[in-house]
């Protein structure tokens, strides 16, 4: 990577890659979660994650470029914790808080991913696919505190209980 466009093309494959791989993760995240408002929140954003998958297939568009992926370890660092998790915990609480910490990470690696991006995107003069990338950043936002007000208002007490009760 030689470029400021070098990087923004890696990049840009990196998280349609991570895209793609979440479009398989999120079901299995809300078949485990207990909580009905989690399993919903997993689903409803597999559903944005479509759209996401489909404006990342118009920046390419407008680049000119195909739209391909390229492996990314983290994304797939953290599906493996995610499924670590199902794994190791028993259906309940404990689980569902520790699911809302795997989704919340993703949500945390995706909006790095597109803040660089936009900024990228400006930088380099790509002006036509901001709004595409900046409608994505807003929904990982938006899907990072729909758990994190899951987490606090309701699941990281019933786990506490949970934990306390064993």
């Amino acid at each position: 990577m030689k470029s400021l466009d070098d990087l923004f093309m890696h990049f840009l494959r990196d998280i349609y890659y991570a895209e793609r791989q979440l479009l398989k993760a999120l079901p299995k995240m809300a078949k485990n979660a207990q909580v009905p408002a989690l399993k919903e929140a997993f689903t409803a954003h597999r559903e944005e994650t479509v759209h996401q998958v489909e404006r990342l297939k118009q920046v390419f568009e407008h680049l000119g470029k195909p739209a391909k992926g390229v492996p990314c370890e983290a994304i797939k660092g953290l599906i493996e914790e995610a499924e670590e998790v199902i794994g190791d915990s028993e259906a309940g609480p404990v689980r569902d808080a520790g699911l809302i910490a795997c989704g919340q990470a993703v949500e945390h690696y995706e909006m790095a991913r597109y803040g660089a991006l936009i900024g990228w995107a400006q930088a380099g003069g790509h002006k036509d696919v901001i709004g595409l990338l900046q409608q994505t950043l807003d929904e990982e936002k938006k899907a990072d505190r729909l758990l994190n007000d899951l987490a606090v208002k309701q699941i990281n007490k019933s786990a506490s209980v949970t934990a306390k009760a064993a």
